[in-house]
C-alpha cells in the first residue's frame, strides 16, 4: 500500500486493514463506503466512476434496486436452513436456472472457485462411472493462462509462478495445454484418461486475452468426436458482460458443464451454480458433495433477481452497444503508451508499452483515480475496464475522455 496516497480519513480505514488483515492484496489506494449504479464513493466524498465491477460481480450495477428488495425480503423471512432440509426457494431457483440456460440440472454452489472445483468433480466422477476410466486415472485439461481462483486445485493448473511457488505439492491428474490451440486439444483429447477441457472463453485475469474466432466452436467439436466434457468456465465472461448471457453463445456452443459466479449474485451475494447435462450431474449422490450455504433461500432469490434485471433491462445488448463505443473511442488513441485495445462486449482491456522509470499500468491506474475512475491492473501492462452493464453512453464517453487524458499525460514519462 502507498501510504503517502492515503490521508485524512481513509488513512485510519487502510491503517487498520494493514495491521490485522493478511495482506493478499495490492489495491488502489481508495476507501470505498458507497455505491450506486455506476458510481462509487470514497469515505471523503469523492466520486468515481466503476470500471471494474468488482471483477465483473456487479454487472448490474451497484445497488441495483430490484436485487436488493429481494435481499431484504427474503432475509426478512428465511436467510439459511442448510441442505438438511427442503425449502421454498430452491426448487423454484433449480426450475428458472435450467429453463434460462436450458440445461438439466443445477449444481448450486457460493463462490467462483467453489463451482468450478465442482465441475472438476462432476467431470471426474462422471470419467469413471460413464467413459469408464480406471479409477484414480483421470485426467482434467486446462488452458495455460487460466484463472479459477487460488484454493489448491486451482492453483495446482495455473502457469502463474506467483499463485504456485511455496504453496505445493499439487493436486494430480491436471494438464495444462497453450490457450486457443486446438491443435493441441486434439492431441491431448485423443488420450482415453482425459475426461474434460476447461477453458474460459476470453480469459479474464490473464488480460483480456481472446482467442481466434472459431476457437470455442472447434474446442466444442474436438471433445464432441473424443468423449471428452467441455466445462466452459464463465465466472468472469458470463452474465452479460460479453454482450450475450454467455460467451460461448457468440459461436453458437453450448458446453456439457457451465460455471457461473460472480454477477449471478448481483453484487450483494455471493451465488455460483454448475449447470450440466443429465448424464453428469446424476453421478453425484447424497454425502458425496455438498455446501452448508449452497442453494440458500436468500442466495436463490437474490440469483433470479439477478437474471431477470440482466434479462428485463436488455443488458447483454447495452454491453454490446457500449463496447462497441468504448473501443472506438480508444482506438482514437495515437499514444506511443499503447500497446494495444481489445475486449468484447463490455470486458475490455488496454495494454501498456514499458516507459519511463519502471512505470507500469499500476501507475496509469492511480492517475485515473485521481482523475475520478477506478480500474485495476492485471499483470505488470494491462488495465482491465469492465463498468456496470447498466452504463449509458454519456457515461462511457465520460469514461474515454478521462482515460484518453491520463494517457496523453502520461507520455511526459517518456524518454
Amino acid at each position: 500500500m502507498e501510504h503517502d496516497k492515503i490521508t485524512g480519513l481513509s488513512a485510519g480505514f487502510v491503517e487498520m486493514e494493514d495491521r490485522y488483515g493478511v495482506h493478499n492484496y495490492h489495491p488502489l489506494p481508495v476507501v470505498l463506503s458507497k455505491g450506486e449504479g455506476v458510481w462509487l464513493w470514497d469515505v471523503e466524498g469523492r466520486k468515481y466512476l466503476d470500471f471494474l465491477s468488482a471483477y465483473s460481480a456487479v454487472n448490474q450495477g451497484h445497488a441495483h434496486p430490484k436485487i436488493v428488495q429481494a435481499l431484504c425480503e427474503q432475509a426478512s423471512k428465511l436467510s439459511l436452513t442448510s441442505r438438511a432440509f427442503h425449502n421454498d426457494r430452491l426448487g423454484p431457483y433449480t426450475k428458472f436456472m435450467t429453463e434460462a440456460f436450458g440445461y438439466d440440472r443445477i449444481l448450486p454452489m457460493n463462490t467462483g472457485v467453489e463451482a468450478s472445483e465442482s465441475a472438476v468433480k462432476l467431470a471426474r466422477k462422471w470419467g469413471y462411472e460413464v467413459k469408464g476410466v480406471a479409477q484414480n486415472k483421470a485426467r482434467v485439461v486446462f488452458a495455460a493462462g487460466n484463472f479459477w481462483g487460488r484454493s489448491i486445485a486451482a492453483i495446482s493448473s495455473s502457469t502463474d509462478s506467483n499463485s504456485r511457488k511455496s504453496f505445493g505439492p499439487f493436486v494430480p491428474g491436471f494438464d495444462v495445454i497453450p490457450y486457443n490451440d486446438l491443435a493441441a486439444l486434439e492431441t491431448i483429447c485423443c488420450e482415453p484418461d482425459v475426461v474434460a477441457f476447461m477453458v474460459e472463453p476470453i480469459q479474464g485475469e490473464a488480460g483480456v486475452i481472446l482467442p481466434d474466432s472459431g476457437y470455442m466452436k472447434g474446442v466444442r467439436e474436438i471433445c464432441t468426436r473424443h468423449n471428452v466434457l467441455l466445462i466452459a468456465d464463465e465466472v468472469q465472461t458470463g452474465l452479460g458482460r460479453t454482450g450475450a448471457m454467455t460467451c460461448c453463445e457468440h459461436e453458437g456452443v453450448k458446453p456439457d458443464l457451465l460455471v457461473l459466479g460472480k454477477a449471478l449474485g448481483g453484487g450483494v451475494y455471493p451465488v455460483s451454480a454448475v449447470l450440466g447435462r443429465e448424464d453428469v450431474m446424476i453421478t453425484l449422490k447424497p454425502g458425496q458433495h455438498g455446501s452448508t450455504f449452497g442453494g440458500n433461500p436468500l442466495a436463490c432469490a437474490v440469483a433470479m433477481a439477478s437474471i431477470k434485471v440482466l434479462q428485463d433491462e436488455e443488458q447483454c445488448n447495452n454491453a454490446t452497444e457500449m463496447g462497441d463505443i468504448f473501443r472506438h473511442e480508444l482506438n482514437k488513441l495515437r499514444s506511443p503508451l499503447v500497446k494495444t485495445v481489445r475486449g468484447k462486449g463490455l470486458l475490455n482491456a488496454i495494454e501498456i508499452n514499458p516507459y519511463g522509470d519502471n512505470r507500469t499500468a499500476w501507475d496509469v491506474c492511480i492517475a485515473l483515480l485521481e482523475n475520478g475512475l477506478l480500474a485495476k491492473q492485471t499483470h505488470k501492462h494491462i488495465i482491465r475496464f469492465a463498468p456496470p452493464l447498466t452504463i449509458n453512453k454519456e457515461q462511457i464517453l465520460q469514461a474515454c475522455s478521462i482515460i484518453q487524458s491520463v494517457i496523453k499525460e502520461e507520455e511526459k514519462f517518456l524518454h
